[in-house]
């Protein structure tokens, strides 16, 4: 294990990260979301649940598991329709949190920021098409020559781990930044618990659909 990445894949695979990372899709935009409806430490610790979620497809995608259960269309549809399932849930979760101010209070304790982190890594985790992209995108970056493949795809893995949390909190903190300012209004409070719970249900409707 005493191979390392080269300055010629990890310079690109960084920049490519990161452009990707940044690049408009679910996890963001939940992030986003999220923390705008809770605060900056709520979503900087959904933001990093998530990214440590991609801990899961690093190890899937060297141990080579991930391409079995894309192989396996009983395995990649039952984990298509858990993510599916499991982000519906957390749409109705945040809707429910768009109860009036006396209501929330009554009923719906607010969430944790441990609670958040574990919501963000089994979104990231059990997603389908997450496992998709690792194993489509790491191996790009694996120079044959060196050997040792499925360690250079753990590195890579982590690398991509570490910006991916280093994107993901900054945009949670300046989202709850806004939100907290926006939060002084109650009526606008609920309106974006309602957009973050119809994010999570929008999209998983999507992943149950296939597309």
């Amino acid at each position: 294990m005493d191979v390392f990445l080269s300055s010629s894949q990890l310079l690109p695979f960084v920049a490519a990260s990161v452009l990707l990372t940044l690049a408009p899709g679910p996890d963001n935009l939940l992030v986003l979301a999220l923390g705008m409806a809770r605060g900056r430490r709520q979503g900087v610790a959904f933001g990093l649940g998530c990214a440590a979620g991609c801990l899961n497809h690093t190890a899937l995608a060297a141990l080579g598991v991930g391409a079995l259960i894309v192989a396996s269309e009983l395995a990649f549809g039952a984990l298509r329709v858990a993510g599916g399932v499991y982000l519906i849930w957390l749409g109705i979760q945040a809707l429910r949190h768009a109860a009036p101010t006396d209501a929330r209070r009554l009923v719906i304790p607010t969430d944790s920021c441990a609670s958040l982190f574990r919501r963000g890594l089994l979104a990231n985790a059990i997603n389908p098409k997450v496992v998709l992209f690792f194993l489509a995108f790491l191996p790009q970056f694996v120079q044959a020559e060196l050997g040792a493949a499925a360690w250079q795809i753990v590195q890579l893995g982590v690398i991509f781990t570490v910006q991916a949390a280093v994107v993901f909190a900054l945009i949670g903190f300046f989202a709850g930044a806004l939100g907290e300012r926006l939060a002084r209004h109650p009526a606008v409070t609920a309106w974006l618990d309602r957009l973050a719970g119809g994010l999570f249900l929008l999209l998983g409707l999507r992943l149950l659909s296939g597309r």
